[in-house]
């Protein structure tokens, strides 16, 4: 009887291998559908895009982009968790969708763990404090030295509530006890837009949308949240070294499927990414966008989830945010 259910178990087993391995043969079949929760033009969009051209020309179907904005990217996201797991309908993950959302959202109607399967971490950005150019401060310690001075006169744009700049704005907000107003925007083209337009007069911004703004004047570069500088800004200090100590936070990007996805598809997806992160034609173009790109496997990934779950979480309760 052992020995019967021992040899049904290992034909299972090796039965799901069979199909698993069948199912990446076959991959991809069709055009690959990348579901963006943002609006165009902002950092997600650029980053789906520039992978969606390597993808085409690595798997040889066309990668189309599925921009769907809204509830800071948990429309997109909750589109994908519920789309066919064959590979094909992939998410464009983030900080804010696979991360915050959730943890401000009561109903998002998915599970950042358990409704999708990491195929690959793209890479991580710093966030940079701009400001409109005419705000005559120079420095975070003028930026806040001028919002104590005028409470409640200054406000912060974000590309929508629960994103990463807008919980990066309120740490900022309940480390200096300052008085300003959150304005959420749809999508991060809307906000830096904002701010150009001195409708607000600060907000954290991906290098990917701020960097082009900040060369040619539009808006100022006060300091960047990460650890080191970057290099496209050697002169932007780091809110560290700006006097803001242990202010570090860095956006990530990643691609996951939904759950149940063949771990051969994921794999293949995986490579296929990794492959186009270190082509010479993706990689400057990423460096000078201040992306750092990442090269890991799905496991690795999903590791590196895990942690920035829980370093997020930590961020949300001392913000005390929640969104019902």
């Amino acid at each position: 009887m052992v020995t019967t259910l021992l040899l049904f178990a290992g034909s299972f087993v090796f039965a799901c291998v069979a199909v698993d391995q069948a199912s990446a043969q076959g991959f991809p079949s069709k055009p690959i559908r990348i579901v963006v929760g943002f609006a165009p033009a902002g950092p997600a969009d650029v980053m789906a895009r520039l992978i969606g051209q390597r993808l085409t020309a690595i798997l040889g179907q066309s990668v189309i982009i599925d921009n769907r904005p809204g509830a800071s990217g948990t429309i997109g996201a909750r589109a994908v968790a519920e789309s066919e797991a064959d590979g094909h309908t992939l998410l464009l993950g983030n900080t804010s969708t696979l991360i915050i959302a959730p943890l401000m959202y009561r109903n998002v109607n998915y599970d950042p763990v358990k409704s999708f399967a990491p195929a690959a971490l793209l890479g991580t950005t710093a966030n940079l404090l701009i400001v409109h150019p005419a705000l005559p401060a120079r420095s975070v310690a003028e930026l806040i030295a001028l919002a104590r001075a005028r409470p409640g006169k200054l406000n912060y744009a974000s590309p929508g509530i629960g994103t990463p700049p807008h919980l990066i704005g309120e740490v900022l907000k309940q480390r200096t006890g300052i008085d300003v107003a959150h304005v959420p925007y749809k999508g991060g083209g809307a906000a830096i837009q904002a701010t150009i337009a001195g409708e607000t007069q600060y907000s954290f911004e991906s290098p990917a949308s701020s960097l082009p703004l900040v060369e040619a004047g539009s808006v100022r570069a006060l300091a960047v949240t990460d650890l080191a500088r970057i290099a496209p800004l050697p002169d932007v200090p780091t809110m560290s070294e700006a006097g803001m100590p242990d202010f570090v936070f860095v956006s990530f990007t990643g691609v996951v499927a939904p759950a149940g996805t063949p771990a051969a598809v994921a794999n293949r997806l995986n490579s296929a990414i990794n492959e186009s992160l270190q082509s010479p034609e993706l990689a400057p173009t990423l460096a000078k966008l201040g992306v750092e790109t990442k090269i890991s496997s799905p496991d690795a990934f999903a590791a590196f989830l895990a942690a920035e779950r829980e370093k997020w979480t930590a961020v949300a309760k001392a913000a005390a945010l929640r969104v019902e």
